[in-house]
């Protein structure tokens, strides 16, 4: 057995505690970050400080390595797993205090276009980062995409498709928005595999995400303007 098999997560001081972590959401490891939250936990860590600094700050070196292809989609999707591990004991801790989310996100596929294991991984990295995303799953037509958004006082409306052709259903959603003029209350993302930059830009989205690392950087950097447009109000 390695020796790495025996490192006693209790036994390790808060900042060595915090780099095994990232290395065991790296790696996949539900139980160890699940371990490891509830010892940063009884140790008098907030629950958004365990969040921000081990389990967010984890999830970026993942996303920024799945961006650069030296981790795949199956490596991203365990990774994910195990931050949802962790989150599972934060979430409840997290609403009693109040602790502030960078944006709320709705996500779901087009209408006609029931593939998902995109979307969830944006769902998964998006929460991740500190977003509260509410998924709204497969072959969504746009009713339910504007319900979802008011219900849940989105920032961010994000579609996805997988076929040529039902890519064109992210336009019918995207008019009908403005028809009912809530066009501009929604950040507007759009990815999936047959997508490219110019149909987002041709459909009228705010920016095309091609994999699930930029829809989390797109989002950050479209939150921060909406924050700032704000401040400067």
């Amino acid at each position: 057995m390695a020796d790495e098999d025996d490192i006693i997560l209790s036994e390790l001081e808060d900042d060595d505690l915090v780099a095994q972590m990232m290395d065991d959401l790296y790696d996949g490891l539900a139980d160890e970050i699940v371990e490891g939250t509830n010892i940063l936990l009884e140790r008098g860590w907030a629950p958004y400080r365990v969040l921000t600094e081990a389990l967010v700050a984890g999830m970026t070196i993942v996303g920024h390595d799945f961006r650069d292809g030296i981790l795949f989609v199956p490596e991203v999707l365990l990774a994910a797993n195990a931050m949802k591990s962790g989150m599972a004991i934060l979430k409840p801790l997290l609403a009693e205090t109040g602790a502030p989310t960078i944006g709320k996100m709705v996500i779901g596929t087009v209408k006609g276009d029931i593939h998902d294991i995109g979307q969830n991984l944006v769902t998964m990295m998006m929460e991740g980062a500190g977003f509260e995303v509410k998924n709204i799953g497969i072959n969504n037509p746009v009713e339910n995409y504007i319900t979802a958004c008011d219900e849940f006082d989105a920032d961010i409306l994000g579609m996805s498709a997988l076929l040529t052709t039902t890519m064109p259903y992210m336009k019918i959603v995207i008019d009908q928005l403005v028809a009912e003029g809530l066009r501009d209350k929604y950040i507007v993302l759009v990815g999936g595999a047959p997508l490219n930059e110019e149909f987002g830009k041709a459909i009228g989205a705010d920016a095309y995400c091609r994999d699930a690392a930029v829809a989390v950087e797109t989002a950050k950097t479209f939150m921060a303007r909406k924050h700032n447009q704000r401040a400067g109000a």
